[in-house]
């Protein structure tokens, strides 16, 4: 094991204060959870309590007969209320919009095994020569669809696999038994909130990396991770060693850790932090997820399987108020409602960064997490497989964050994570890495070129107006055109089915965000090419927002060169006295390109209200 993540010598956890949870007796807490669990049961996002395992009371002693103490009463008296640190994550998670899904459903099942027979009907549609049209268009959209479809057929295999549960009978053993037994007596207190898994005492740490967010925002998350069930030490990570987070760790009775620079970025954040920690397993959020009481007690009891090395839940955001902040956020819907589950079956589920949990050893048997690529956390969840260790995803809501507010921010994201996909691709390709299972390959291959449908948009925005211009047609022109139509919205319009299922209801953001993002998928592929390094960004870092027009100035040029073919198309039509498909087509582009900047000149107004005050 790697000498700079074993525990360091002589270290131990403090103890902190008892909680008032630890205050409390055995009877009481038992009646707060049962009021805990009747109340989450009409809650569509809240993370089911703790069960406790409890010795059943006899019946018919004068033990039972005799009134409860005091402070029990007062205790069970305060319990009808949850503490603020539940209504707080309840709240937030009220408003994140996250649904999730019966992964069971026939009605799903139904819909996936339409949309993968769309797909393949329009790839024979496309390869039939006969229905070919001039090979320069033909040719593009052959390479364009190929990808999609590639990309569709991996997506919907995986999300015909989500519903297996990883939650098996060791699982729910090592849950019920997760905190240390204090003996038979319910009216006894409490006592204590060790842990344990395998009938063996564990350590826990809980990492909040910070670069520079709002001292607010890094408050918030901080009090809900010491507020964790469960006994933990709590860490914030300031790689932007700021003064006022160093006096509100003392504030909040935290750990604060800072180190001479900012190698690594993240990673190497996190990999000096476990040079000083010795726990058996950590957390990693980021500074603006505020986890939910019960985050340990949802994902600890998957390491009673010992080749387990990390377990992921998922990203959902609260702040979803405006186009940037609902596209992107219902944009990443499918993956952690359907995807992600799916991946479980393949063990391929990878860490997403943040709202997630470790194993020590797991990570020092690998040389800590990976400080090679911004993106650390998809390829230290690829090291960790090509090793043998096992993943597991839970889509069950146990974090609340913020998603980018304005376009600056989600341009930078964007960026920084196509970058890291397209890294993966060209120096580590998943499809030649035999340390991997065939599934896994598959698995970490369509990660690896998802963001490749950033290139297929920029190529069908082409084809347009190579047929306004020069006459050139993808398709014959000789063909019915109820016939493409068919096989084209057998294709797309079945993605956007199922996506609407997942999600709940059509969300034209999502729609549009996705058109009008591929410059920053191009970029990113760029970077990947030359390997260029990126500067660290990190959603919702405190400073001055820039002009969106300063992040899309591929997308106004683009806009122009439609809106003049789209001119010259009017006039073409004018003067043959025929409309066609690609003058709607190319009109339908131009529109959403103009809708996307009159959300920039809105928010570029709102900057600037905001600077002049």
């Amino acid at each position: 094991m790697p000498e700079n993540l074993t525990r360091p010598h002589g270290h131990s956890h403090a103890s902190r204060p008892l909680t008032s949870d630890r205050q409390l007796t055995r009877r009481a807490l038992r009646e707060r959870e049962v009021r805990e669990r009747e109340r989450s049961a009409s809650a569509p996002v809240t993370a089911p309590t703790l069960e406790r395992t409890l010795p059943r009371r006899g019946t018919g002693t004068d033990r039972d007969a005799a009134p409860r103490p005091a402070a029990a009463r007062d205790a069970a008296t305060d319990l009808t209320r949850p503490s603020p640190e539940r209504a707080d994550f309840e709240r937030r998670a009220a408003r994140v919009g996250h649904v999730e899904r019966d992964l069971q459903s026939p009605s799903l099942t139904m819909l996936v095994l339409l949309a993968t027979i769309g797909v393949l009907l329009y790839a024979s549609f496309l390869l039939r020569p006969e229905n070919a049209g001039d090979l320069l268009p033909w040719s593009l959209v052959v390479v364009a669809e190929s990808i999609m479809m590639g990309q569709v057929l991996i997506s919907l295999w995986t999300q015909l696999s989500s519903a297996h549960d990883p939650r098996d009978f060791s699982y729910n053993e090592a849950r019920r038994h997760l905190f240390l037994p204090t003996g038979w007596d319910l009216d006894a207190p409490l006592g204590t909130d060790a842990m344990q898994l395998g009938g063996t005492g564990i350590a826990v740490d809980v990492f909040v990396t910070t670069y520079g967010e709002p001292v607010e925002t890094i408050r918030t998350t901080v009090a809900a991770a010491r507020a964790m069930r469960g006994r933990h030490e709590t860490w914030i990570l300031d790689d932007g060693r700021s003064p006022e987070v160093k006096a509100l760790a003392a504030e909040l009775g935290v750990h604060y850790l800072t180190r001479p620079d900012n190698a690594g970025a993240k990673a190497g954040n996190i990999n000096h932090a476990l040079t000083k920690s010795s726990g058996d397993y950590f957390v990693v959020l980021d500074a603006d997820f505020v986890p939910s009481p019960d985050f340990l007690v949802e994902t600890l009891p998957f390491f009673a399987q010992e080749k387990v090395a990390f377990v992921q839940t998922p990203q959902v955001y609260g702040n979803i108020h405006n186009f940037i902040t609902r596209g992107a956020g219902y944009l990443q819907t499918v993956f952690y409602s359907l995807i992600q589950p799916g991946k479980n079956r393949f063990n391929s589920a990878f860490c997403v960064g943040t709202n997630v949990v470790f194993r020590r050893d797991a990570v020092a048997e690998i040389g800590g997490i990976y400080a090679g690529s911004k993106s650390e956390d998809v390829w230290t969840s690829m090291k960790l497989h090509e090793r043998g260790w096992h993943s597991v995803y839970i889509p069950t809501v146990l974090a609340v964050g913020d998603t980018p507010e304005n376009i600056e921010a989600y341009t930078k994201q964007q960026t920084r994570w196509a970058t890291g996909a397209f890294e993966i691709l060209f120096q580590a390709n998943p499809l030649l890495n035999r340390r991997l299972t065939v599934d896994q390959r598959l698995q970490y291959f369509g990660t690896a070129t998802f963001y490749l449908g950033g290139v297929v948009t920029f190529a069908l925005l082409l084809l347009p107006p190579l047929q306004i211009f020069l006459d050139l047609t993808p398709i014959d022109a000789g063909l019915p055109l109820w016939q493409w139509a068919m096989y084209y919205s057998g294709f797309y319009l079945m993605q956007i089915v199922v996506a609407v299922y997942t999600i709940g209801s059509f969300r034209w953001e999502t729609l549009l965000l996705s058109t009008v993002s591929f410059p920053m998928y191009i970029r990113a592929l760029g970077n990947a090419l030359l390997r260029r390094d990126r500067a660290w960004h990190v959603t919702g870092r405190a400073g001055r927002a820039a002009s969106p027009f300063n992040f899309i100035v591929p997308q106004v040029l683009m806009f122009l060169a439609l809106l003049a073919t789209t001119v010259v198309g009017v006039w073409k039509a004018e003067w043959t006295g025929a409309v066609t498909l690609a003058l709607v087509w190319n009109t339908v582009n131009t529109a959403a390109l103009a809708v996307f900047l009159g959300i920039a000149v809105r928010e570029g107004a709102a900057l600037k209200n905001r600077s002049t005050r």
